[in-house]
């Protein structure tokens, strides 16, 4: 009787377009406290447990992502602007970022050929069909970049976008950790490191959880790495005929 009536109460909600946007903010701001609160959690950015989280609701629910969709596109309509915002605090570091250039630029190059050889290589070893390499080759790039690339070399858009999504995840649980055992005290490097390997999530993260300083620098790796692996990645895919 009390399933029931739960049941007829979330069909009554679930009709509401701004259903879907109260619940990701409940759920994140929630998610955030809990972040905060336990130890086991500090290192983690409340995105990642709000997405988990959302997706078990939508799942128990039998709520299609569609309909989620339609009522939280008000925060995907935000994403844009909030891209452009990351140009504040690299404004604000500007001379640092000058002065740190030829490292920086290093280090991103570095950051898209060890991604790229390293996902071709282990994937042509274990056997992946053409397609399904060319949608992990740029798992590393923010999703529009990343659906564009791996597009291009005749991958599965869709595919990328998990991967790219799951790659972020494991950036921020394991950043945090192999600053730790690494030593790494430096925001500049915790913060390029984030972006470089783990694009928005670690931009994210790097915000929330270590300095502005450390996402101003993600957020700059971020698009660096974003912009090689668009120009590089097919040069890479075509030596190594793939």
């Amino acid at each position: 009787m009390i399933l029931t009536e739960i049941d007829t109460i979330w069909v009554y909600l679930s009709a509401s377009p701004l259903l879907s946007l109260f619940l990701t903010i409940s759920f994140y701001l929630g998610c955030y406290q809990l972040c905060r609160r336990f130890r086991l959690l500090r290192g983690v950015h409340p995105a990642v447990v709000t997405i988990i989280a959302l997706i078990c609701l939508l799942q128990l629910t039998g709520t299609s992502y569609q309909s989620y969709f339609e009522g939280a596109q008000f925060i995907h309509f935000l994403l844009g602007p909030a891209t452009v915002m990351l140009a504040v605090p690299m404004f604000d570091n500007l001379a640092r970022v000058r002065s740190m250039m030829m490292p920086l630029l290093s280090g991103c190059i570095a950051a898209v050929v060890a991604s790229a050889f390293l996902t071709l290589g282990i994937a042509t070893l274990l056997g992946a069909p053409p397609e399904i390499i060319a949608s992990m080759a740029p798992k590393s790039v923010t999703v529009p970049i990343a659906m564009g690339v791996a597009e291009s070399l005749g991958g599965i858009p869709a595919l990328t976008a998990a991967i790219v999504l799951i790659t972020g995840i494991i950036g921020c649980l394991t950043g945090p950790l192999v600053f730790r055992v690494l030593g790494v005290h430096d925001h500049t490097v915790k913060g390029f490191t984030m972006g470089a390997s783990a694009h928005g999530f670690g931009t994210a993260q790097s915000f929330a959880s270590i300095s502005a300083l450390a996402g101003a620098f993600s957020g700059l790796a971020m698009g660096c790495v974003g912009l090689s692996t668009a120009i590089m990645l097919p040069i890479f895919m075509r030596i190594l005929a793939l």
